[in-house]
């Protein structure tokens, strides 16, 4: 039988009193293959272009490239570099465009962080009504 008088709220702690706040976790820095696939499917989708057709230009095998393009796999410079070519693209250039994907998810991290400090919202319990 509750203590409680039947019109009073009841709150219950989610974590103990004075235990120290949960961190968020932290939020998965991107790979370099990662990166690097996702310029190469963006430039295939951009030209129009079938996964069979650039890994024919390039001399590499479709499923090979699909997992580059889906960062399942790490290219070696030569390979990177014949998917680039077969793109009409050097290996400077995509290397370059993976180079501001990586400092553009920097920065949303940052801006995150940044939000996540400014908050001062506190939720510490639970409330249920009935």
């Amino acid at each position: 039988m509750s203590t409680h008088a039947p019109d009073e709220a009841r709150v219950i702690p989610l974590r103990p009193q004075g235990a120290p706040p949960v961190q968020a976790p932290a939020v998965r820095e991107p790979l370099w293959r990662d990166l690097v696939g996702g310029v190469l499917r963006r430039e295939r989708l951009a030209q129009e272009r079938t996964l069979k057709d650039v890994a024919q230009a390039a001399r590499i095998s479709m499923p090979y490239l699909s997992e580059l393009e889906r960062g399942r796999k790490e290219a070696s410079s030569e390979v990177l570099a014949a998917a680039a070519r077969a793109l009409g693209l050097g290996l400077a250039d995509v290397l370059s465009l993976a180079q501001e994907e990586l400092a553009r998810s920097a920065r949303s991290r940052v801006d995150r962080a940044r939000q996540g400090r400014a908050s001062t919202g506190r939720h510490d319990g639970l409330c249920l009504v009935a």
